[in-house]
This record gives structure tokens, sequence and C-alpha cells, in this order.
């Protein structure tokens, strides 16, 4: 099939365009700049948000059969403006694609939109964002379900959780640990690390974005994760190790965030069963 990914050159998005490479698709890759995309999609430089309200926008961009809308400004800063400012546009993007007649769109979700919750999260847990990333997210799902509702495109949402791997393209705690060994340090201030998230290696996250999204059996949301939760105590010990640095965590210097759950984590049905499929 012939797929567009926007936001092709990101963090996600460089991962995805590879897989779905890899699959045999023909695939149209749009970002503004092109530095680690593979070279066997087509780069396309084209601002999809500013020219969302484009009525010729879906055959300039050689009419896609399938959509990955990855393309987000400030994604690890979730107190950013941007978040709301860019959200019109998201979302006359997408409406100009569901209206031109493109049989599957996704869009990349985030658990953000969840705010704080214990347990693990499926397509009917409330939402109720504490993060200007999360709102945005939260409304931009909720406008394109409900405007997509009795027409003819699948639209899938594929909620992700927290990503591991490609550390240096990132701005996690594990991009910082890095950081830090780097620099010479033997210790760094952090929380208890108790609390347990659902961690997913950027690989595999990528390889379930492009199955979840080529396949037409599974639609709305789709969580894209491990569907176990692991302590972040345990993930950034394991990371040390794996990596071989010399630098331990001083536990319990900094306090957990109001907005941390004690547990949140996917649930991996729906994922697991495309991937059953495939």
């Amino acid at each position: 099939m012939k797929v567009l990914v926007t936001g092709a050159n990101g963090y996600i998005g460089k991962h995805v365009v590879r897989h779905l490479c890899d699959l045999g698709h023909d695939v149209v890759a749009i970002d503004f700049t092109n530095s680690e995309i593979d070279p066997r999609a087509r780069f396309m430089t084209h601002d999809v948000l500013s020219d969302s309200e484009n009525k010729s926008l879906y055959a300039e961009l050689e009419k896609p059969e399938v959509i990955i809308h990855m393309a987000w400004k400030d994604g690890f800063n979730h107190k950013s403006m941007s978040h709301l400012t860019y959200l019109p546009q998201h979302f006359a993007f997408i409406k100009n694609m569901i209206d031109a007649g493109v049989s599957s769109i996704s869009v990349m979700g985030t658990m953000h939109e969840i705010g704080y919750y214990e347990g693990a999260i499926d397509e009917k847990t409330p939402c109720n964002p504490l993060s200007l990333y999360g709102i945005a997210k939260n409304a931009l799902r909720q406008a394109v379900l409900a405007y997509a509702d009795g027409k003819n495109t699948q639209i899938k949402w594929l909620r992700a959780y927290y990503i591991t791997g490609d550390d240096t393209h990132n701005k996690s705690i594990f991009t910082k640990i890095l950081q830090m060994a780097q620099e010479g340090k033997k210790t760094f201030p952090f929380t208890s690390g108790v609390n347990k998230y659902d961690f997913i290696d950027i690989d595999l996250l990528a390889q379930y974005i492009a199955k979840a999204s080529v396949q037409n059996k599974i639609e709305g949301i789709i969580n894209v994760c491990s569907g176990k939760p692991v302590s972040l105590k345990d993930k950034v010990e394991e990371f040390i190790t794996e990596k071989h640095l010399d630098i331990s965590p001083e536990y319990g210097v900094y306090p957990t965030r109001k907005y941390d759950s004690p547990a949140i984590w996917g649930d991996a049905g729906k994922i697991n069963q495309i991937l059953a499929q495939s």
C-alpha cells in the first residue's frame, strides 16, 4: 500500500518508516528535514499543518491509502503552548484527509491523555489530562473520532506509553543518565523509583505502529505498549547495567510529582490481536 508518514524524521517516525519499508509498502515520508529517513522511502518537504485546509493537498501528497500522522511540535515539553496553538491545524489536516477519502488514518496518542490513574488503561478508561500536551492530544482524539463517525475512513488512535531506546535522540531520564555518566558523574539525584510504568523499546514500538496502521480489522484506540508494569527503579538499574555505566542513582532525593501515577500501564489486548494476525 501507499503509506504517508508525517513527522517521518522524528524520534519515532524514522523507525516507523524503516519498518514500513521492511514490510514492502510504498512509503512517502514527510518532514522539514531528512537526516535519518530510510532511503527506500520517498522524502517530501511539505508543511501539512500550514496547508491543512488546501483541498488539493491529498493529490499533492500522492493520494496515499494510509496516513500515519506523527508530526507534533514540542513533544518532549509537556508545558509548551504550541500543543494548543497547533491543535486546530492538526484537526483540519486530518479532516481534510477524511473528506478526501483516505481509507485509514493512524494518529499518535499518548498515555498522558489519561492523567492520574492507577491500573491498566484500555479504550474505555476515562481521560482527565493534567498537562497541555495531554489536553491537546485528548481533544484531538475526541474531535477526530467524532468527525469520522459514519464516514468511510478507519481511525486508529495509537496510544503510546514510556519509550526507551535511541536514547541520544530523546529527552528522557535515560538520556540524562547517559549525559551525566559521560560527564564523569558517579551519582545522580532521583525519585524513589517505585512508580511502575509501561516501557517499550522504540524499535518494537515502531513495529507495532507500522503493523497496526496497515491492517484493517481493528480500529479505534489501540495501545501500542508492552502491557507490563515495571518499576522505574528496575528500569533505570537495568539501563545502567546494559550500558556498563559507572554511575548510581540517589533514591529519594526528589519527591514524586503529584500527577505521577503509582502504577499505570496499557492493556495490550488489541495490539496482541493485530500481531497474531500479521
